[in-house]
């Protein structure tokens, strides 16, 4: 049996590349949703300072600057949410899901159907309120979800449920 056996090398230049994948973006109104939640965490802030100077008088001699500090502060992370809601894409195809997400650093999760376990839909307040969900993909091994992928129409998280759900009866 054993001299059946052979271990030829791959030529990595012949695999498929999954940068050439044609990623989706995300609901344009998912950045709404991102900056609706920024403006209730920044509100949330912005009057525990004030309630803290109000209480505080040993702070008011730097009003100006805490004022400065918060405003760029809320600039920095309006920008980088928007920098990393232009990044987030997926990207569905016959053997596995991609994700790509990042800042600074691009990130791409490759996950192929035959390691998925469980797959979730969910809805957040906001989210519903823009007729979005957050598709949840679980592997095995894990508690928490391998992918999230935000921001997508809810029909179409739907559906992409329904094709994992059908990628996964398929194996059993």
């Amino acid at each position: 049996m054993m001299e059946d056996f052979t271990n030829e090398t791959i030529d990595t230049n012949q695999l498929p590349k999954y940068e050439e994948v044609e990623f989706s973006v995300l609901h344009p109104d998912y950045w709404k949703v991102i900056l609706i939640s920024l403006a209730v965490f920044f509100l949330i802030i912005g009057i525990g300072g004030c309630t803290l100077l109000y209480f505080n008088k040993e702070l008011n001699p730097f009003i100006l600057e805490l004022s400065i500090l918060y405003v760029v502060l809320l600039l920095l992370v309006i920008f980088f949410s928007r920098l990393s809601f232009k990044k987030k894409g997926f990207a569905f195809r016959n053997h596995d899901v991609l994700f790509r997400y990042g800042i600074i650093a691009t990130n791409t999760l490759v996950i192929p159907y035959n390691r998925v376990q469980h797959v979730s839909l969910h809805e957040g307040l906001l989210s519903r309120f823009f007729g979005l969900a957050k598709i949840e993909i679980f592997t095995a091994g894990g508690s928490s979800s391998d992918i999230m992928i935000p921001g997508i129409e809810k029909e179409q998280a739907e559906k992409i449920k329904q094709l994992l759900m059908g990628k996964i009866q398929k194996q059993l």
